[in-house]
């Protein structure tokens, strides 16, 4: 009974308790001197880089870790589906789930060491430190670049809804600052002193500029040879000395220069006539009607002001010829001079026209608009009239969803324009097609006939590709189902430990279970002992009068008392036995338990150094096939 009890409770704490308190359960963790100072430097590392949360003391390691290595995801911008703020003190399988997501982000990450999960479910924090020290870097790094733009982030914020006395006292000096700067360029502004009447007469450009120049009171020819002047005396004190002959031509050559200068600046100055500051200003207007006037006609007015001023040089002649000629001259003059002001007349009666209707069509236009822009601002007014607090986001969204509107509508406009476009270029195509299809049918139709049966068949041809292509699929996908069927070596490691833990569990249940039964009949048997012993003692007190009473029960009463005094010995005798029988068997079973402890820590370093040549292997295969 006892058995079949024992039998059906284990397999009910199998199949139940596992869930509920595998979190009472430590997985086995190897702990060295090595360890212990890599965990002692990762949390110092943590502590550095800011994760101040590895302070607490109630944190476990494997808490510590990975919530240090989430936060230093976080940091580097990359998202981790982890929350370690009401997960403390985990089972194996959410462990083993949060190492799995952490695993899985690293490659993203670009993180040069590998790491397994079990790696950090087990605490190896040898193959942990690299890593955390990997993560810390890139997330201060991170800090870093991201420091500038979060800075500037915040004085824009900032700058939005308040101001800086500086800022205050800027606003307010600005305007003043700006109309003086106004004021000084105003007052220092170039000013035309001189006006010449015959610039057309100028043919190169160096002297067109020296004219403009000196139109404005600058002396260009003047400061280059002074310029030239004191580089030469320099290029002298410097260099070697020389004949007095070559010094002498070097000093003449710049005196002609110079002479010959002065006389082009004279000859300059004499075209130039002198003029009011106010009239040396050119308005804006003046401006833009030279401007706006056409190249050609500029040509013609300065044409027809070169004949007359010529005409009016000619006309110091007058002792030379006679009055009818100056008379018929004067008349040809006026006569052309009629017929070009009767043609510029007509271009701009036409221009006028052309400008009348214009304006006319721009006042219906301007009209519409703004009979248009009197009924939105009326609408606006009713919307703002309308406009509240509670509704003033509605409105802007609504706004945002108008505008968006408009735009989507002018965007489809210029698609169906381009549309149309496409579609004429397109018919233009089908008509020649069908033009040049036209001109040449016979050659065609053989031509067509042979791309026919050349389609058909590479059509036939590319089914039967596809058929053999599903067939491969299928195969490939077969395989890779018995590939996955089969484990790897991490998940056969978890196996491993998650059947050990089950294993230990189960085992302690039942050395409690065993403890309990071994209470309960210990405390049973003494219970059993005690109603002996007061059984015994109820029978002599009951009889201790009755056998007081005459010599002979007297006697009989002690004989008796001594054959239960004999009983008790003899059980207490068998008893001692029993328990140096039960204490051998204790020591024996302690000696299988210390030799079988041994044989364990010899497994379990065998398999460490298994799993460690087999990772040497790995490697080797891998540079093997890259060299490959």
């Amino acid at each position: 009974m006892h058995r079949s009890g024992i039998y059906q409770k284990l397999f009910h704490i199998v199949h139940t308790a596992y869930p509920l308190k595998t979190s009472r359960m430590r997985a086995d963790v190897r702990e060295d001197e090595e360890q212990n100072v890599k965990l002692q430097e990762t949390i110092e590392l943590l502590l550095a880089a800011g994760y101040f949360r590895a302070r607490i003391k109630g944190l476990s390691p494997f808490d510590k870790v990975v919530g240090g290595m989430t936060w230093c995801i976080t940091t580097c911008n990359f998202d981790v589906d982890v929350d370690l703020l009401f997960q403390e003190n985990s089972t194996i399988g959410q462990k083993i789930a949060l190492t799995e997501k952490i695993v899985a982000v690293l490659p993203r990450m670009k993180c040069p060491h590998r790491i397994e999960p079990h790696q950090i479910q087990g605490l190896d924090f040898i193959h942990i430190y690299p890593v955390v020290q990997w993560l810390v870097k890139r997330a201060i790094e991170t800090r870093e670049e991201m420091g500038d733009q979060i800075r500037s982030f915040s004085v824009w914020q900032f700058n939005k809804h308040h101001k800086t006395p500086q800022d205050v006292e800027f606003a307010e000096q600005q305007p003043v600052s700006v109309s003086s700067v106004e004021k000084i360029k105003d007052v220092y502004r170039p000013q035309r002193k001189y006006r010449r009447a015959e610039t057309h007469r100028l043919k190169d450009e160096e002297s067109r500029i020296q004219s403009t120049l000196l139109e404005y009171g600058r002396r260009h020819g003047a400061s280059t040879l002074s310029k030239a002047d004191k580089e030469s005396e320099k290029g002298n004190k410097k260099g070697p000395l020389s004949p007095g002959r070559a010094g002498g031509e070097g000093a003449e050559d710049l005196e002609e220069m110079r002479k010959i200068e002065e006389k082009k600046i004279q000859s300059l100055m004499k075209g130039l006539a002198a003029m009011d500051t106010e009239q040396g200003r050119i308005a804006a207007s003046m401006v833009g009607s030279i401007v706006g006037l056409q190249s050609d006609e500029i040509q013609q007015i300065a044409s027809e002001y070169a004949g007359r001023q010529s005409e009016l040089q000619l006309g110091d002649g007058t002792e030379r010829l006679s009055s009818s000629q100056q008379h018929q001259r004067t008349v040809t003059s006026l006569n052309r001079q009629m017929k070009n002001y009767e043609k510029r007349r007509e271009k701009i009666l036409g221009d006028h026209s052309e400008l009348q209707q214009s304006y006319q069509q721009a006042e219906s236009q301007l009209q519409e608009v703004k009979t248009l822009a009197e009924r939105i601002n009326s609408e606006m007014n009713n919307l703002e009239a309308l406009e509240t607090d509670e509704n003033k986001e509605v409105l802007l969204v609504l706004r945002g969803l108008v505008a968006k509107n408009e735009n989507l509508k002018k965007q489809e406009q210029e698609f169906r324009a381009q549309c149309k476009e496409e579609m004429a270029k397109l018919k233009q195509q089908i008509s020649d097609l069908k033009e040049s299809a036209g001109q040449g049918g016979g050659e065609l139709s053989e031509r067509d006939q042979l791309i026919a049966k050349q389609f058909q068949a590479d059509q036939e041809k590319l089914q039967k590709i596809r058929l053999l292509l599903a067939r491969k699929n299928r195969e490939i996908s077969q395989l890779q189902r018995k590939i996955d069927d089969i484990p790897s070596r991490a998940e056969l490691t978890q196996y491993q430990r998650r059947f050990v833990e089950l294993y230990n569990q189960v085992n302690n249940t039942h050395r409690e279970t065993k403890q309990f039964y071994t209470l309960y009949n210990t405390l049973d048997d003494t219970k059993l002992y005690l109603e002996k012993e007061i059984t015994l003692l109820n029978s002599i007190h009951d009889n201790f009068q009755q056998a007081m009473s005459s010599p002979s029960s007297t006697q009989q009463f002690l004989k008796q008392f001594e054959q239960m005094v004999e009983g008790i010995k003899v059980t207490k005798a068998s008893l001692e036995k029993r328990k140096l029988e039960e204490k051998v068997k204790r020591d024996e079973l302690n000696d299988n338990y210390l030799d079988l402890i041994d044989k364990q820590r010899l497994y379990f370093k065998t398999v460490k150094e298994f799993q460690e040549e087999c990772r040497k292997n790995e490697n080797l295969l891998k540079k093997l096939e890259r060299k490959a």
